[in-house]
């Protein structure tokens, strides 16, 4: 399996907490946009298995013209063999998607939306600064559905300072109640040079709580696993049948082509790729030549960090047999070893064949990784 994802670095407004690589001007969109192209048939070699999994995102894919969605694709389709039976995902945001909009959108390959919800409160979108109303939030989910669309997944926040624990409970009930077979859902994080940042510093917005945080991620979990969703990530839940195919192939170390400004790519083994974080340096690169991305050879210590780092994000956790055959039995036992020294031991479930966190030790994930580093 292998994967491609473009990202589109252009939005409407800025989301007071979002830190991602974007520009709310268009100025430069329609030489990005062709940019990409160019660097699809650059970069056509790159992977070495068919296409299983296409994901647009940003930025707000959504806010393109439908057209130059579909040049896009088609790009990827002329330059790489894609399986008849890919998962091709776009990122929107609800006020995006009219009703026109998603007509336009059922005549391409997309067939799977990922919809920035966030929260279905308007005291919480206020605070995050984001552009659509609850009532858009819901007709773009309604509206998606009634055009055919099943596979949907939306993204929401928990540990908003709006957000209260009732509030938190209607924002997954909605969600449960549409049917989403997919959700996503962060605790809100304040990173250093974002809007939200510099408004808490001032005193002009309410910080974050970890204890109101971890309050509700325990009240997502209990709710989703009881209405029969699967907590297969730390951050995702899905239906069965439903899991995310793109990011999976992440989690699995698959290849994957990251293609647009800043995104990034990865061989499959010891090569990762990114890049460069600014429309004009992008273009100027492909258009001229001059450097636009820059690679990393990773290391052994680098490689097992990352597998220790995402597969204890997952469900089935670090299986023993999968790290041994990528690394070697003495470094399981130093990871085992480090987990015993730092008594972490009450934060996973038993288990000689793999490592899990429990409950209480997803919540503590960031905590237990610094633990487990090595090198």
């Amino acid at each position: 399996m292998s994967g491609i994802y473009l990202h589109i670095p252009f939005c409407r407004q800025s989301c007071h907490y979002c830190d991602f690589h974007f520009s709310t001007s268009q100025q430069t969109k329609d030489d990005v946009l062709l940019c990409m192209q160019q660097e699809l048939q650059m970069r056509k070699e790159e992977l070495p298995e068919p296409v299983q999994t296409i994901y647009l995102g940003g930025g707000t894919p959504s806010i393109v013209k439908t057209g130059e969605i579909q040049q896009l694709l088609d790009a990827i389709f002329k330059h790489n063999k894609v399986v008849s039976d890919a998962e091709i995902t776009l990122e929107a945001n609800p006020d995006d998607l009219t009703l026109q909009k998603i007509k336009e959108l059922r005549n391409t390959p997309i067939n799977r939306f990922s919809i920035g919800v966030q929260s279905f409160h308007e005291e919480d979108l206020k605070y995050l600064h984001r552009i659509h109303s609850t009532k858009q939030a819901e007709y773009a989910i309604k509206g998606a559905q009634d055009a055919g669309f099943e596979n949907i997944t939306i993204d929401l926040i928990y540990g908003i300072p709006t957000l209260t624990h009732s509030k938190w409970i209607e924002n997954l009930h909605k969600a449960i109640q549409f049917s989403i077979p997919h959700i996503s859902a962060y605790a809100l994080t304040v990173e250093e040079q974002t809007p939200l940042h510099h408004l808490i510093r001032r005193k002009k917005k309410a910080e974050p709580d970890d204890e109101h945080a971890a309050e509700h991620f325990f009240i997502l979990i209990d709710t989703l696993t009881h209405a029969g969703f699967e907590h297969y990530e730390i951050s995702n839940f899905a239906l069965p049948g439903y899991r995310s195919r793109h990011n999976s192939s992440y989690w699995d170390f698959k290849p994957y082509l990251g293609i647009g400004p800043s995104a990034h790519s990865y061989n499959g083994y010891d090569v990762r790729r990114w890049n460069v974080s600014s429309n004009v340096r992008y273009i100027q690169g492909i258009k001229e030549g001059t450097p636009w991305y820059e690679t990393e050879q990773l290391t052994f210590e680098n490689r097992v960090n990352e597998w220790v780092m995402v597969k204890l994000r997952l469900i089935e956790g670090i299986k023993k047999e999968q790290f041994v055959y990528q690394f070697n039995n003495d470094t399981w036992e130093y990871v085992i070893s480090l987990i015993n020294s730092n008594q972490l031991n009450s934060y996973f479930t038993n288990s000689n064949d793999s490592i899990v966190l429990n409950k209480q030790g997803k919540i503590l994930f960031n905590i237990i990784l610094s633990k487990l580093i090595i090198g």
